[in-house]
């Protein structure tokens, strides 16, 4: 069995590659694919404390639970994806271009 420490250093280190890549990039895409990282790596953590906790307390459906919650999780996941690239597909279109730096749609 693989200790719990490893998954979360595993689910931490997603999370840093994705921390970075969301705030050094300047490509809307990078920065959307960097936060779905993000997600991800909190889903690998849930997952690993709902395996630890079946094993601990004998119960099968513990481990389910959690499997059953990164599913949900998953499906708000790619219909925020749908969304997402949907506005970017309409901000392109409008300023020919998704670089975060040169976006000045709150300004008069």
């Amino acid at each position: 069995m693989v200790p719990l420490s490893w998954y979360l250093l595993l689910s931490a280190l997603l999370f840093a590659i994705g921390a970075v890549g969301a705030l050094w990039r300047r490509n809307a895409i990078t920065i959307f694919l960097s936060i779905e990282l993000m997600l991800n790596s909190v889903n690998l953590s849930l997952v690993a404390y709902a395996r630890i906790l079946a094993v601990r307390t004998g119960e099968l459906a513990a481990a389910h639970t959690g499997q059953v919650i990164v599913f949900f999780v998953l499906a708000v996941a790619a219909a925020e994806a749908a969304v997402g690239l949907a506005l970017f597909i309409a901000v392109y279109r409008n300023r020919r271009t998704i670089d975060v730096n040169r976006q000045d749609l709150m300004r008069w």
